[in-house]
């Protein structure tokens, strides 16, 4: 977030004044005057959520998500049935065989919370697994298009992000997502030959 910022600033206070760039690779340095830079922005929201390759896995995860459920409901509720079995005989049982009940009710309670969490948290590492790959996907296709489109900055634009506003002109999400779509889809194709 200070990185935006920092370049916002340095960008605001410096003007016409040039300002050395350091660039991968070959260890050259450029010098950019800040009116000299192509900036776009992208809305980062629209370009996550358009992105189908974002949405197919989203859509997957959910699928995932709900046979959990489904199967954890089905647990849940043999368990209670159950207890409500224990709670019917009890009177039947001798107090040994009452307290081993209970004892293995509750290990069955607990086997049931733990199997809940495990659950949770794969669907958790699921879903940061799927934000990390997205981001990457879409930090090396907006590399790809800053090269193709002669832009030297591609800003990201939230709400209550670092950048407050920006000029229509500058937004590439349209094209952003339907590059990444396009890419997406090709190799989706590919795959399934």
């Amino acid at each position: 977030m200070f990185g935006v910022l920092g370049l916002a600033t340095a960008l605001f206070y410096s003007c016409n004044q040039p300002a050395a760039q350091k660039t991968e690779g070959e260890g050259t340095t450029t010098t950019v005057s800040s009116g000299d830079l192509k900036v776009a922005f992208v809305f980062t929201d629209s370009v996550i959520n358009k992105y189908d390759y974002f949405v197919k896995k989203s859509e997957e995860i959910t699928e995932k998500g709900q046979k959990f459920e489904t199967e954890l409901q089905s647990r849940a509720q043999g368990f209670e049935r159950e207890v409500a079995n224990f709670q019917q005989s009890a009177n039947n049982m001798t107090q040994n065989q009452a307290l081993a009940k209970q004892d293995e009710l509750g290990k069955k309670q607990q086997n049931l919370m733990s199997y809940r969490d495990n659950l949770m948290q794969e669907l958790s590492v699921d879903e940061a697994n799927l934000y990390n790959e997205v981001y990457t996907k879409v930090q090396d296709y907006l590399k790809q298009y800053a090269a193709d489109n002669s832009l030297d900055i591609i800003l990201s634009y939230t709400r209550g992000g670092a950048v407050w506003y920006a000029n229509d002109a500058m937004d590439v999400t349209e094209k952003v997502i339907e590059g990444l779509n396009s890419s997406y889809n090709e190799t989706a194709v590919d795959s399934v030959k």
